[in-house]
């Protein structure tokens, strides 16, 4: 699907659209002795909040380490300059294909502000790129370190495909003046963090491949169990959160062995991974296999049967040139036996996953940015039929099992396709994933809450909705002036950001000056509201419940076709296709 690209550019765009980073100044008062050795940070725009930014967590995964699983961390003697930004991993050039202007149109900015906004957009230079990537962002107001604060380690979004931890947003201030310390962080992306081969499994001690990007982030969270004390944070109180491929990223690592103890909390905003079903070997319920895609990329750049020395001599300037089409669908968690026993889905079905104290949430309006560009309104369908009512039903009966003319009316598929379709999509890939997450989460008894964002822009001109990403300024405190926020916007942001802190402090995310809020137990939603007539913030029961009941079926009927693939190959796992 386009989905995954039309992922990438908008969290892109976000990163070039939000703008104005400070300007670094080294800080005599952040001068730091650490396990890896002296460091010096710069403070930000309030005093008493400092940064660290591209600490190396990771040797740079270039040469040999190419396609292998992270490595230590280098140490060093001299004082390490801590204000500038780690490079970004490999990514596509930014192809906006129309996104930042539906971004800014549908804001209802007007013709002038838009203008501007785009100008600003367009003179911004993004972060140099590199296979040498592996950094991480510190974020503190504990330098003294005398108490232990909570940690809150950050997985950016993009589709797995684009992004990095330096975005503008991700560096506010909003949460750290809540007594905890922000880490932000990159990991390998696309080809370079998710491509399998059966060269580089044989060239691996575990004998598999792909799921790089995941053990980066599993690295992150042991630099972090390691070294996060001198920064004046709690190693034994760590909470994972992400946005989109960041929220998968948290299911990611709540399905993998390999991250057992590595964090306290999770939450996971637009996204859970459990619709991934990519196997190593074999198509995994119509996903394709890693391996296929690992060898059209490999034939991409003129190697038929290679080594995995073969692979790892091509530049990755002429990689990434030369991806086949459509291959980051396929650059994603795979099920390869060691990182990922199972995939996602299955784990969470079987309750074999770190079962923690769980927030999960979506937003009203998430495919607005997206149907445009791909307007499928289910993720198990291509070709949806739009003009033809008979044969959505049966189309929508193949994939989610006598439900064909229920979805059918409850969205009004065979009147305004546009309209439902795009709230279908939204329902369909975040609704149903994240409840999903979260029931299975909580019926291992780990509390779950759980939350739906309604907030729309305050224009009267608007078009977008609560659209996909618009929740992440709200949660970071860090709404800028300009974007048109109101003040019941600000006490918006003031309350998710004491919900987000008070919930890595102690899992639970109540206070007595905050509204209560329950844990799911199948039927309670936060909503987070503003600006919406006769809308507010608090408790809701059955969000969407009709809907998301019956698109579930797609869901556990896909779950349950894996798990007669993952019986079949489980023998296997090591086989080529």
């Amino acid at each position: 699907m386009k989905f995954y690209r039309s992922l990438g550019v908008l969290l892109t765009s976000l990163i070039l659209a939000s703008c104005g980073k400070e300007s670094p100044q080294l800080s005599p008062n952040a001068l730091l002795e650490t396990t890896q050795g002296p460091i010096q940070g710069v403070t930000t725009e309030d005093a008493g909040i400092y940064t660290f930014n591209g600490i190396p967590y990771a040797a740079p995964p270039v040469d040999n380490l190419r396609w292998a699983a992270p490595a230590s961390a280098p140490n060093w003697v001299e004082t390490r300059d801590a204000s500038q930004f780690g490079n970004r991993c490999m990514q596509p050039a930014l192809t906006q294909d129309g996104f930042m202007s539906r971004l800014l149109e549908g804001q209802g900015f007007g013709a002038v502000k838009t203008w501007f906004v785009k100008r600003v957009v367009a003179s911004q230079e993004p972060a140099p790129m590199s296979e040498d990537c592996l950094y991480l962002n510190v974020r503190t107001g504990n330098v003294s370190g005398e108490k232990k604060y909570p940690v809150m380690v950050w997985i950016h979004g993009g589709g797995h495909q684009f992004g990095s931890g330096d975005t503008s947003f991700y560096q506010s201030n909003g949460l750290v003046e809540k007594d905890v310390v922000l880490v932000t962080i990159n990991y390998r992306l696309g080809v370079f963090g998710y491509m399998a081969h059966p060269a580089l499994s044989e060239a691996d001690p575990n004998g598999v491949s792909g799921n790089y990007g995941t053990l980066d982030q599993m690295a992150a969270l042991k630099w972090v169990r390691e070294n996060i004390s001198a920064y004046g944070g709690d190693p034994d109180n760590v909470t994972i959160f992400g946005e989109s491929a960041g929220a998968w990223s948290v299911t990611e690592l709540m399905a993998s062995p390999l991250a057992k103890g590595l964090f306290d909390k999770a939450i996971a905003q637009s996204g859970a991974s459990t619709y991934h079903l990519g196997q190593m070997s074999g198509e995994g319920a119509g996903w394709p296999s890693g391996y296929s895609t690992g060898r059209k990329v490999a034939q991409s750049v003129g190697l038929s049967e290679p080594s995995a020395s073969d692979l790892r001599a091509v530049s990755a300037e002429k990689i990434m040139e030369n991806l086949p089409e459509n291959s980051d669908e396929a650059f994603h968690h795979i099920r390869d036996g060691y990182v990922f026993p199972k995939n996602v889905g299955e784990a969470f079905r079987s309750g074999e996953i770190n079962s923690v104290p769980f927030i999960a949430g979506y937003n009203a309006d998430e495919a607005t940015l997206f149907f445009p560009d791909d307007p499928e309104p289910s993720v198990w369908i291509e070709g949806f039929p739009k003009d033809d009512p008979q044969r959505q039903i049966t189309k929508l009966n193949q994939v989610y099992p006598g439900q064909g003319e229920t979805l059918q009316a409850l969205y009004n598929l065979d009147d305004d396709f546009v309209e439902s379709g795009t709230q279908m999509m939204g329902d369909d890939i975040f609704g149903v994933n994240i409840r999903y997450a979260a029931r299975r989460n909580e019926a291992l008894s780990s509390p779950s809450y759980v939350y739906f964002f309604s907030r729309i822009p305050s224009s009267e001109s608007q078009t977008l909705g609560a659209y996909h990403s618009a929740e992440i300024p709200f949660v970071f405190g860090g709404l800028r002036d300009g974007f048109g926020y109101t003040d019941e916007d600000k006490r918006l942001s003031e309350t998710m950001t004491s919900f987000w802190t008070n919930f890595a402090k102690t899992g639970n995310p109540n206070s007595e000056d905050l509204p209560h809020w329950d844990r799911h137990q199948d039927r309670i939603w936060m909503e987070f509201s503003a600006n919406v007539a006769g809308a507010q913030t608090g408790m809701k029961t059955d969000v969407r419940q009709d809907k998301i009941d019956a698109l579930e079926t797609g869901l556990i009927k896909k779950l349950s076709e894996l798990e007669a693939v993952s019986r079949q190959t489980s023998r296997s796992i090591d086989a080529v296709d």
